[in-house]
């Protein structure tokens, strides 16, 4: 797994409105239009400041992506933060008006609670 370009797609989209709002209604776009503008540069937002020797995800890190599939992201080694924050963004409203406050918290916690008492995947890059 190519853990940088997966966190830096987790850290960026979530800190993008419109970069989030594009992901939550069209994932696949999304990625892919992520991995040809921005993967290849180091920096944040539009800033081109130097190319990236990361220049694709692979093809389970674009499904993981594309599909939401944050348990997946976790057990690759993307950093448990950043995949619980960019989720809250996009699940947090809908999760809250059907069953209440902290939903999608409760989900995340269920569904990655086979890990409690084991190590958790490396986050180092």
């Amino acid at each position: 797994m190519t853990r940088y370009a997966v966190n830096k797609f987790l850290f960026q989209v979530d800190r993008d409105p419109e970069l989030l709002a594009a992901y939550r209604a069209e994932p696949a776009a999304m990625v892919a239009r992520w991995e040809v503008e921005f993967l290849p540069y180091l920096g944040a937002g539009n800033q081109r400041v130097e190319r990236s020797t990361v220049h694709s995800l692979d093809d389970d890190e674009r499904r993981a992506l594309v599909d939401h599939d944050y348990v997946a992201l976790f057990e690759m080694g993307a950093h448990y933060f950043l995949t619980l924050t960019i989720f809250i963004g996009i699940y947090e409203e809908d999760y809250m008006a059907r069953s209440g406050p902290l939903a999608f918290q409760k989900e995340y916690r269920e569904k990655l609670a086979h890990w409690i008492g084991r190590q958790y995947p490396s986050v180092e890059v």
